[in-house]
């Protein structure tokens, strides 16, 4: 158990370390734009259709379930104010963290430790450039830029699930589930969510470079280092929500 203890805490100094030499390399020149952009892409653009996708269904099932449950209690004219605070303030950034922490951080672990464990890192530091400026400083930043945008295509997509079948099923118009939800939440919901999503892709993007430049034993310990990753993610994201959660309705 001991052993265990010494282990995380070994791999959360590791993973402090680097968030550190993130912003310490952040603005120092040249600027890796081309990297960046790449990065955009990769993490922004090519994730849209899993995110979309998970956000549709699940804003489907939420409005369905909770449509049944409020019509016992003639109470489904409320299912656009329910369905837009659970997908504004939780639902949406945190699955969309989750997918995120699947798809990028598993593609981040991959690619750094496969560089790793073919001496690709050493040669870098060889002669004389940072692996934490070329390969740590776009990852990171990409995903922290993107998942706010993310989250917010996430929620809009969730919410015309709920939309779908609120009409369908529970026979309310679109006009009156569109007017209640406008009025009845408020900015500081989506900023809630849209805040949470900055720290969800820090911590998911921090972790897996982390992962990756600490690989080692080859291919198999790749493959290690990806699930490990992925498991660290997912349990961060769903720990640090509460307390972020606490920290929002505070403000």
């Amino acid at each position: 158990m001991l052993d265990g203890i010494y282990s995380f805490l070994y791999q959360l100094g590791e993973i402090g370390e680097l968030a550190v030499g993130f912003f310490r390399y952040l603005l120092r020149r040249p600027f890796e734009g081309r990297l960046l952009v790449e990065q955009l892409d990769e993490v922004g653009f090519q994730s849209l259709t899993v995110v979309n996708l998970t956000a549709l269904s699940t804003g489907m099932v939420l409005a369905l379930q909770m449509g049944q449950f409020l019509v016992k209690f003639g109470a489904k004219i409320y299912i656009s104010q329910v369905m837009g605070l659970t997908l504004m303030r939780e639902m949406g950034p945190v699955l969309t963290a989750l997918m995120i922490g699947a798809r990028v951080g598993a593609g981040i672990t991959a690619d750094l430790g496969s560089m790793k464990v073919t001496e690709q890192i050493d040669a870098m530091r060889a002669l004389g450039s940072s692996p934490v400026k070329k390969l740590v400083v776009p990852r990171v930043l990409a995903t922290v830029l993107v998942m706010p945008f993310l989250t917010l295509f996430a929620d809009a997509v969730g919410i015309i699930g709920g939309m779908i079948i609120a009409v369908t099923q529970l026979g309310l118009s679109a006009s009156y589930f569109y007017n209640s939800l406008i009025q009845n939440t408020a900015l500081g919901d989506l900023m809630s969510g849209l805040g949470k999503s900055v720290f969800f892709g820090f911590m998911i993007a921090v972790i897996a470079c982390s992962k990756g430049l600490n690989a080692s034993g080859g291919a198999d310990g790749v493959g290690q280092a990806t699930t490990s990753a992925v498991v660290a993610a997912s349990i961060s994201v769903l720990v640090s929500d509460f307390f972020l959660t606490k920290l929002f309705m505070a403000l």
